[in-house]
């Protein structure tokens, strides 16, 4: 039952949540058995020692230094700051899982597949739908992989964990992106893998797609931030398995009548049957979307992901990292100034991506938590188990069933 004092309060508040999409803050204990090519990760940590100079002030009086364990000129500890740690509890480190996390699902134990099992399947269901369909291999390797109508392919996603994604991605001035969906939902029929993302963007055509095509041990597809399909009015649907929406606090909060505002990446990841959802890439245009947001009348419940800085990682470009880093960390300093006494704030992140550590792919670690609230008491509110902590500490501040998982911390920082 909700506790109407708490629904009375926030009336006139908002839970506004950033996720700054691959800012881990160092590597998780399991590191070591599951996923040994992590060892030694800390994007935050890595990033500050790789830029000389660097300065994020707000993150700083937030208590990021604090959050992984180092400080540094331009990132000092802050005594004041209201802070923690999270951890995965999904397996590896994924932006979906990551997120369905966030909003309070327990995360199901994913399978690994190479699309190589599965596209002489997928290849006859798409042309018994009356779709065009060739197989392509660039190497000598003999992987293959499907192109579809002359503007799409389907293959393996080579940036999330192997074996974890198929991606449909496809030029949508050459194929519209609702019949790129029809493509998509055959694939997500007969694929095992958790997830199908299937996406595009304007002003790229399947020889840019081709151009941006890698192999990593035994897996091929199309490098999507290489390709191009970021960059112009990029359009995306993630098809996933084992996620209830109706256990997620946008579901619970909009089923209750709260309002419930999604932007970025995670619009893209997370439903958001009774809200509104924005899918943004540019690190500026989202948060100053969330800005707005902030700064006016809405109520309810915000969350924001930050995509350009996991992009970044990805790119294993930490000179990009940095730059996004410094954009974030002025606009959120801007949002905090505009937050209601009512408001509550969470920077956080999904998991890793340290662009040093010589692989393009995420990596494990611990996430910060970092919390503004007025009257919130200083201190450590502990190395929570599971994002979904977060989703839990949402309902509790709105006074509404908890989600699937997590705990919640509201009353540790409520003041």
């Amino acid at each position: 039952m909700a506790n109407n004092n708490l629904t009375s309060r926030s009336e006139t508040g908002r839970f506004i949540v950033i996720v700054l999409d691959g800012f881990g803050v160092g590597q998780m204990a399991d590191v070591p058995r599951v996923r040994p090519a992590d060892l030694g990760a800390n994007t935050c940590v890595h990033i500050f020692e790789s830029t000389p100079g660097l300065e994020l002030p707000v993150l700083a009086s937030m208590g990021l230094a604090n959050a992984c364990g180092k400080e540094f000129a331009g990132l000092p500890f802050s005594p004041s700051a209201t802070w923690g740690r999270g951890a995965l509890a999904h397996q590896g480190a994924d932006t979906f899982y990551g997120h369905q996390e966030i909003m309070g699902t327990k995360p199901p134990v994913p399978l690994a597949e190479p699309i190589q099992g599965a596209l002489d399947e997928i290849a006859h269901a798409l042309t018994m739908a009356g779709h065009e369909v060739s197989f392509y291999s660039p190497s000598s390797s003999g992987l293959r992989f499907l192109i579809v109508d002359g503007a799409c392919t389907v293959a393996d996603n080579v940036e999330c964990d192997p074996g974890q994604a198929f991606n449909v991605t496809a030029a949508i001035d050459d194929l519209d992106f609702e019949e790129e969906l029809k493509i998509g939902r055959i694939v997500r029929e007969i694929a095992k893998t958790p997830r199908v993302i299937t996406f595009g963007g304007r002003g790229v055509h399947l020889a840019d797609l081709l151009a941006a095509v890698r192999e990593h041990d035994g897996f091929i597809g199309v490098d999507a931030p290489a390709s191009g399909v970021y960059d112009n009015d990029y359009h995306c649907i993630h098809m996933g398995y084992g996620v209830d929406e109706k256990v997620q606090v946008p579901y619970i909060l909009g089923e209750a009548g709260n309002d419930v505002h999604l932007l970025g990446k995670v619009a893209d990841v997370c439903a958001n049957r009774f809200g509104e959802s924005e899918s943004i890439v540019d690190t500026r245009e989202v948060l100053e979307r969330t800005l707005e947001l902030v700064a006016g009348p809405t109520e309810g419940f915000i969350c924001a992901n930050v995509q350009e800085t996991d992009l970044a990682g990805h790119g294993e470009d930490v000179a990009r990292y940095a730059d996004r880093l410094c954009a974030a960390d002025e606009l959120i300093g801007r949002i905090r100034s505009a937050m209601r006494p009512a408001d509550v704030l969470v920077v956080m992140a999904d998991h890793g991506n340290d662009p040093t550590i010589g692989h393009p792919h995420h990596t494990r670690e611990h996430v910060p938590l970092l919390v503004a609230h007025e009257g919130a008491p200083s201190g450590f509110i502990g190395e929570r188990a599971t994002l979904s902590d977060i989703g839990a500490s949402v309902a509790d501040y709105f006074g509404v069933r908890a989600p699937q998982n997590g705990t919640s911390f509201w009353l540790q920082v409520k003041g």
